[in-house]
């Protein structure tokens, strides 16, 4: 009997050493969430106010075949103009799920969010070429700082794949679905 309840304590002792999660990581979360989507707009339509929604000195990890293993914020506004003058971009997936994200260390919430998506990406017909999509899987992630700026953001896609894609035989090509 001395041994369930020494069990006993041992496990209430272990529960109750936990650290209490409270209401600041959900509102935390929240309040990102909302950055999250301000940010998925702003892709979508060409049109990201970078100053609201990254710290200065944010950081960002792609996973593009030969890219750098960081970019700067000076980086990815550049990357992101280039991508704009090429694609169109469309988040397809629907609704879009924001998940809450986890410290490395404690595995407790943080406030970090996270998501899945389906993204269509498109190179525009021209005059001499019709339009060609791809759907890129992408799996992104978002760490932010005391002020709900964006600190770290990562991705995970096979954007390489997807480039291939859409640029073999391009001038042959036809919009996903349509026959010539």
């Amino acid at each position: 009997m001395k041994l369930i309840y020494s069990i006993a304590c041992m496990l209430l002792a272990m529960v109750g050493c936990q650290p209490p999660q409270g209401n600041s990581v959900n509102e935390a979360f929240e309040k990102n969430s909302q950055t999250v989507m301000t940010y998925l707009e702003g892709i979508q339509t060409e049109s990201l106010d970078y100053d609201a929604l990254y710290a200065k000195d944010a950081i960002v990890r792609g996973t593009g075949f030969g890219s750098p293993d960081s970019l700067t914020l000076s980086d990815i506004i550049a990357e992101n103009n280039v991508s704009w003058s090429l694609f169109d971009l469309e988040l397809v997936t629907d609704p879009i799920v924001l998940l809450p994200g986890v410290n490395v260390d404690t595995k407790m919430a943080d406030g970090s969010v996270r998501y899945y998506g389906d993204w269509k990406i498109t190179i525009p017909a021209t005059d001499s070429t019709n339009a060609k999509s791809g759907v890129l899987r992408l799996y992104e992630s978002f760490d932010f700082d005391e002020n709900g700026k964006i600190v770290f953001q990562q991705y995970y896609g096979d954007y390489t794949a997807l480039i291939i894609h859409l640029m073999t035989n391009k001038s042959d090509s036809t919009e996903e679905g349509e026959s010539e």
